[in-house]
């Protein structure tokens, strides 16, 4: 029988891994909060704002109904911003407590919570009670929407606290165009996939400065070192972040013009303000909170994270770019490996 699943939030991502597993033979249901656009996903099958040209199946519904949403789905899968993930699984906490079916949680979102530091397996702990869910998962990997649609060549991990459902899960997603491996670090899939949006808004930035590829190539370099960093002081594995959700994603977000975090890192290079970038862009950018997060953090646990700081002050104190860049190559020197 086919697996029931609800994908909660209807923005580029989720509303394409919704087509995606529709199309791998499940029942789905696309939630969302605005009723124009489940209407326009059920009657005219696009999602314009997010998707350009494309056409979603007849058999992908949308709802703005929570609750119909999750009636009797065997997965749920988080889609939404970082920010909002824990006001939407408080009121999906509601719901599963008046039924006696337990559900895999997968998120396939990529930041880190504001002032709780947390991330978002660890969000969803909070809120989602034990006795209401099997396995709490992270689906993280270079997987720019537009080029899934379209049916590209695509390789991601799935990372959960459960063998099992990390399994089941790679079942559920897999195609001849969507690869999935697994993995058993949740902690380093959820950090290199929050984390390498900072590095995206960096890698944007040199470009509209006017920066060429050993400029790109060097913060991409430097910024994983940093994440890497981060994510073994909490105990992820470093492997990690040379695998698909590190490297991988650190590649196609710091490289791709679809790369929302890109665009915004591009027109603050061009001189923008931040307020002018979040205004044009329409769509949350999830670098500019995780930024903060990670600066916090890594003062917090003492671990040196030049890049990110760099950027921090850029986008929350308005130092200025070129200065800024100055002041990261002209610190002492160091060896390469720590």
């Amino acid at each position: 029988m086919a697996k029931k699943v609800a994908v909660l939030g209807a923005g580029s991502w989720g509303s394409v891994l919704a087509s995606l597993l529709d199309e791998n033979g499940s029942d789905v249901k696309l939630w969302s909060y605005n009723p124009t656009q489940v209407k326009e996903l059920n009657e005219q099958h696009t999602n314009t704002k997010y998707i350009k040209n494309f056409t979603f199946a007849d058999s992908l519904v949308a709802t703005n109904d929570l609750k119909d949403a999750i009636d009797g789905v065997d997965y749920i899968l988080f889609v939404v911003p970082t920010q909002v993930t824990r006001s939407v699984a408080k009121q999906v906490a509601e719901i599963l407590a008046n039924r006696n079916k337990k559900v895999n949680i997968i998120h396939a979102s990529k930041g880190i919570e504001e002032k709780t530091y947390l991330r978002l397996s660890q969000v969803l702990a909070q809120e989602i009670d034990p006795k209401n869910r099997k396995s709490i998962s992270v689906l993280s990997g270079p997987s720019q929407a537009e080029d899934v649609v379209t049916h590209d060549i695509t390789l991601v991990t799935v990372a959960s606290d459960s063998a099992q459902a990390a399994t089941e899960i790679q079942g559920l997603f897999m195609n001849n165009y969507f690869r999935v491996y697994t993995s058993d670090d949740v902690i380093g899939v959820e950090i290199g996939a929050a984390l390498k949006n900072i590095i995206a808004l960096g890698a944007g930035a040199l470009y509209g400065l006017g920066y060429k590829d050993n400029a790109k190539a060097a913060l991409m370099t430097r910024g994983l070192a940093e994440i890497s960093r981060l994510g073994t002081s909490f105990g992820a594995n470093p492997l990690t972040f040379i695998g698909l959700s590190g490297v991988g994603d650190i590649i196609v977000t710091a490289t791709s013009t679809n790369s929302r975090n890109w665009r915004a890192g591009n027109e603050l290079g061009k001189g923008h303000s931040l307020d002018e970038v979040i205004n044009n862009m329409g769509m949350v950018i999830e670098g500019i909170a995780t930024t903060r997060a990670a600066y916090e953090l890594s003062k917090k646990r003492g671990v040196e994270m030049p890049i990110t700081s760099a950027i921090y002050h850029v986008l929350y104190d308005h130092a200025d770019i070129k200065e800024t860049i100055n002041q990261l190559m002209t610190r002492e020197g160091r060896s390469e490996i720590e």
